[in-house]
């Protein structure tokens, strides 16, 4: 259900061509699914999420049947699910109409699979346990709900964070006694269980900054006595983040991330020993990992200027070998226990597909959800801008000449959120739509954004949103000096941070832009913190360097509230009800303060959490985002 402004239009069609029109449409319409996820000793039971009907859900793979039926079936969908090592229990995250606010339930993996012999993403609905009762059980009740911070699951020991208002508490389940074995009013999570069992790998920010994490391992084979057994921090704005144990049993090395050299790298440290040794890659970019099944190898994942590919890492050797993964944009990867190693892959102009690559280099597709494949888009193009903080990556579509002429043309800046993530040369829905509308696209790796390095990541602290739009404007100069960009009609857009960042800059670089649109944005940020879930409030204290009583003026310099009144541009806003991150009253007191001045803007408002896991909402909030543009510049 949504409810929207009465100014808020939402058009029946968007595009006049009415091929085009299909084309964007059936982007978002058509199937698509996962890497599937197994279980550590029952390698066929696979897991796997998918919009196959309409809304995004968890599905249960039978490998050896080649079975497939999908677990759960909420009106807001469900995007969080593991299996148990055994293959026995599949558990997922329920929440509230998007809220993310909940508690984890399981229900038997051979309940979801029973009599269904349909192919990826197409059985029926499951959710009934052996016995033909209802599946889903709430696992710690007595638990209560909360946000989750992390989940490992072993044959004899559970471990799972709640996160909450008074902050982060950990539990572990052994032995069927519930055993909360820290609690700290800091941000922690549950990182990693070792493949005896025996130690327990977290995360935690007791030194006050949640965006760069310490790691503690502690021994839990007893289930009363949770002893520290290894501590490992590299100080001030240096994170530590751990990966994985090692897959064989009585193996204390743990992988962990670590940004000593000024970028994410990998290390493995040997726990009980207390020694560890740093992997040293000749690649340019930031790297992250995870085991073969044989923990002979690693399977490392390298980002660098928005395009992934995979290798193979021998530790004992040093041996680092490409699996030739195409170029664009790896979507998730990980190693059978055959040593084949499956992973999704898009480009700008691909759709996604789950392939798989065979020890012998033979690589085909996994995976193919029913229906048909979706339209393919344009590719992007790299544009490298000297910027205030350094060299600026953006990526460039045009559209098509058949749709737009030459010389410059109406030009949407989509910021992506985060503001710790990156626009990639990958395939999106979205992007494409804007281009079939007759619209350039701009997506600007702004100060920030992860995969160039800490220093460029962490140099919007205690200047968030007016650091990164210094770098959205001199890249605005550069595709309007190279005659891309229309001035006149030059769109900002973003979700959630990319939100923010849009209202910031209808405040603060008033005459650049023809129209903002804003999904899930932070508008005022004191109220936003007052309102927001938990982790994001460290998140926040660490960015800002305080809370707004610490350092208020922080807070009110980089608020969009502040620039209300200079705001000139129509603008959209699209925001949920249920969301914990960018909660829906800040929003409020940023359009009564557009209204109290007279301005043009349009409000759309749905009943869900950040964002909308069902596909035929998001179509709708897509037509009414670009219609909206379209008719500020002219198109439409």
């Amino acid at each position: 259900m949504s409810t929207q402004h009465p100014h808020a239009r939402v058009p029946d069609r968007l595009l006049t061509d009415p091929e085009r029109e299909a084309r964007w449409r059936a982007r978002f319409d058509a199937a698509r699914v996962s890497v599937p996820d197994w279980a550590l000793d029952a390698p066929d039971r696979n897991i796997y999420v998918s919009n196959a009907s309409g809304v995004w859900e968890v599905y249960a793979w039978d490998r050896t049947a080649d079975t497939h039926r999908r677990v759960t079936d909420r009106p807001n969908g469900t995007l969080h699910a593991t299996v148990t090592p055994d293959g026995r229990w599949i558990w997922w995250f329920n929440d509230t109409d998007g809220d993310e606010f909940g508690a984890w339930v399981r229900e038997p993996f051979t309940a979801a699979l029973e009599g269904s012999g349909a192919g990826p993403a197409e059985g029926t609905d499951g959710n009934a346990a052996e016995g033909g009762e209802s599946a889903a059980t709430t696992v710690f009740p007595d638990l209560g709900n909360g946000y989750p911070a992390g989940l490992a699951l072993g044959h004899q020991v559970i471990a799972l964070g709640v996160s909450t208002d008074d902050g982060s508490s950990l539990y572990a389940h052994r032995d069927g006694t519930t055993t909360r074995f820290y609690s700290h009013e800091q941000d922690a999570d549950v990182s990693a269980l070792s493949r005896d069992e025996r130690l327990l790998a977290i995360g935690h920010s007791e030194h006050g900054d949640s965006r760069h994490p310490a790691v503690r391992v502690l021994a839990c084979a007893d289930g009363s006595d949770f002893h520290t057994v290894a501590e490992k921090w590299d100080g001030e704005g240096k994170g530590l983040a751990a990966l994985a144990f090692s897959p064989r049993r009585g193996d204390p090395r743990l992988l962990v991330q670590h940004e000593r050299r000024g970028r994410e790298e990998l290390l493995i440290w040997d726990v009980e020993s207390d020694t560890e040794t740093e992997i040293e890659l000749d690649l340019p970019g930031e790297v992250v990992g995870d085991w073969y099944l044989d923990a002979e190898a690693l399977l490392i994942a390298h980002f660098h200027r928005g395009r992934s590919e995979l290798y193979r890492y021998e530790p004992a050797s040093g041996s680092l070998t490409s699996l030739d993964t195409p170029s664009g944009r790896i979507g998730g990867a990980g190693a059978r226990p055959d040593g084949s190693v499956e992973y999704a892959w898009s480009d700008a102009a691909h759709p996604p597909l789950i392939r798989t690559r065979e020890v012998d280099g033979t690589d085909q597709v996994l995976l193919t959800p029913p229906g048909e494949r979706p339209p393919g888009s344009l590719p992007v193009s790299d544009v490298f801008v000297d910027g205030p903080g350094g060299r600026i990556h953006a990526l460039v579509s045009r559209p098509d000449p058949a749709v737009a002429p030459d010389g410059p043309v109406p030009t949407v800046f989509n910021l992506h959120g985060g503001p710790h993530a990156a626009d990639e040369d990958r395939f999106s829905a979205y992007r494409a739509v804007w281009l079939d509308a007759g619209f350039a696209v701009v997506e600007v790796n702004y100060r920030g954004s992860t995969g160039y390095g800490s220093a460029w990541r962490d140099s919007i602290e205690g200047r968030p949103g007016l650091t990164e739009l210094e770098d959205v404007a001199a890249v605005y100069d550069r595709v309007v000096a190279d005659g891309l960009a229309d001035p006149d009609r030059c769109v900002v857009a973003g979700a959630s941070w990319g939100g923010y960042l849009t209202l910031l800059a209808l405040g603060t670089q008033p005459t650049r832009w023809a129209a903002g649109v804003a999904g899930v944005p932070v508008a005022d940020y004191v109220a936003a913190y007052e309102d927001e879930m938990e982790p994001l409030r460290a998140f926040d204290r660490a960015l800002f360097g305080g809370s707004p009583t610490d350092v208020p003026d922080v807070y009110e310099r980089c608020s969009p509230l502040t620039y209300v009144d200079t705001v000139r541009a129509p603008v959209l806003v699209l925001a949920g009800d249920n969301d914990p991150r960018c909660p829906i009253r800040q929003i409020e007191n940023y359009l009564d303060r557009l209204a109290a001045r007279g301005l043009d803007y349009e409000f759309y408002r749905y009943d869900a959490g950040h964002g909308s896991l069902v596909t035929a909402e998001t179509i709708t909030q897509v037509a009414t985002e670009v219609h909206f543009a379209m008719r500020r510049v002219g198109l439409a």
